[in-house]
């Protein structure tokens, strides 16, 4: 089996351009969209983007203002089922390409555990509400006292 899974891109000037950013487009478990129309919209919208297709959704890479300028674009075909996180690398890049690393690119599993939220991040976004948060105080030392107590007499 080769080392290589897919061509190692040269990390050109755009790499360390402090202006350029990727962005993954990741649709939620209720999204009204599927990876192909959202890979679609982003080409139509015809701005100087690159544009991976993924299987949480797409990546795009480029100036900020257009990748900025797409995912609005893009947000409007379903509101409460596209979501947007920055990523560090650009599509391809051999230091995170799983082609190079054979198996799964760190963070991976975390985008996993995320994707499980997002219906009730969706949620909350379709039907917006007040919320408190109630501020519980700390266990008084003395409450303390009794329980380490009354623990170490049931442990006899």
């Amino acid at each position: 089996m080769p080392a290589n899974l897919c061509i190692t891109p040269e990390l050109g000037s755009e790499d360390m351009d402090p202006e350029v950013t990727t962005r993954m487009i990741v649709l939620g478990p209720r999204a009204n969209v599927s990876e192909s129309e959202v890979v679609n919209h982003l080409h139509l919208l015809n701005l100087p983007l690159t544009i991976k297709w993924t299987c949480y959704g797409a990546m795009i890479t480029g100036k900020e203002k257009y990748v900025m300028e797409a995912v609005e674009e893009l947000r409007k075909l379903d509101p409460y089922g596209i979501f947007t996180k920055e990523r560090g690398f650009a599509p391809g890049d051999p230091r995170r390409c799983r082609g190079h690393r054979y198996g799964p690119r760190e963070g991976f599993h975390q985008m996993e555990d995320e994707f499980l939220l997002l219906d009730y991040v969706g949620e909350a976004l379709r039907n917006p509400r007040e919320v408190t948060i109630e501020k519980k105080e700390p266990v008084s030392l003395e409450e303390f006292k009794e329980v380490v107590e009354e623990s170490l007499e049931n442990k006899d």
